[in-house]
């Protein structure tokens, strides 16, 4: 049986992977974007299984509008992916206000109004799929994106949470944490802050980590995006890369020797 699909950020990245491995094997999507002239290829070879929609993720009235248009056009929904999302470049300290909050209103906001939108349509169902794109950065953090890691993992938190809430309606919610792929979320879709002199060091010592010197091809996840969504039992994180495991794994290593060693402080501050 063929799927439905919402997609955010459809235009490029794995929003336009994704869709486009959907719409190739009979699925319907509606996906949307910030102009719509940037999907007109999807609009023009799949007329009928592709729904353009005009939409800026950090205005939820226009997420809910979005979400109903497509679950009205196609008659139902079940596989609904945040991807819409962007990199912010810039040390804690160099953040502006408007920075921070750009950051979260995209990445984490939006991805909550598109999920609250869809849910009552999910529940209805009985059935249905939420995807967030989150990143190894939702699991793990690094020096010059740590406004980028505040969003992401606002998102892994919300989300675990939101998993337990839905699954007794037989929805089902999956985090998907890439490492390093050849996008442009570190170019021209990146924005940065103003850089103090005072972390010159610590910008070039981030530059030369090795963790991207090996990036993903973003073609191949197709195959990965569709294995997750037609799983029987999908799981609730899933990396994509070759990265993020050793990642994932020194960090929560060192995190698990570090409580351990101040454990009796722990138990200390328990009391009685």
């Amino acid at each position: 049986m063929s799927k439905v699909w919402f997609i955010t950020g459809a235009s490029k990245g794995f929003g336009r992977e994704w869709a486009e491995a959907a719409l190739e094997r009979g699925d319907r999507v509606a996906g949307t974007a910030r102009r719509l002239e940037t999907v007109d290829a999807l609009v023009q070879q799949y007329p009928d299984a592709f729904l353009p929609i005009e939409l800026d993720v950090t205005d939820r009235e226009a997420d809910v509008a979005a979400v109903q248009r497509a679950a009205e056009h196609f008659g139902r929904l079940d596989v609904v992916v945040n991807n819409a999302g962007y990199g912010h470049f810039g040390m804690v300290e160099e953040l502006t206000e408007e920075e921070a909050r750009a950051q979260l209103e995209t990445n984490f906001f939006g991805a909550l109004w598109v999920t609250q939108a869809a849910l009552p349509i999910l529940r209805a169902q009985s059935s249905g799929h939420v995807v967030q794109v989150s990143s190894i950065g939702g699991v793990s953090a690094f020096p010059t994106v740590g406004i980028y890691h505040a969003s992401k993992w606002a998102l892994e938190g919300m989300s675990q949470a939101l998993s337990q809430e839905v699954a007794g309606f037989g929805v089902h919610v999956t985090l998907v944490e890439p490492g390093g792929f050849s996008t442009d979320w570190s170019g021209p879709s990146a924005s940065r802050s103003d850089e103090l002199e005072a972390y010159a060091e610590v910008r070039e010592a981030a530059s030369e980590r090795p963790s991207a010197a090996d990036p993903g091809d973003p073609h191949a996840t197709r195959g990965a995006i569709l294995k997750v969504v037609d799983a029987e039992q999908p799981p609730l994180r899933v990396f994509f890369g070759k990265a993020p495991l050793g990642i994932a794994e020194a960090d929560y290593e060192q995190r698990l020797a570090t409580w351990r060693e101040w454990q009796p402080v722990a138990e200390e501050a328990h009391g009685n």
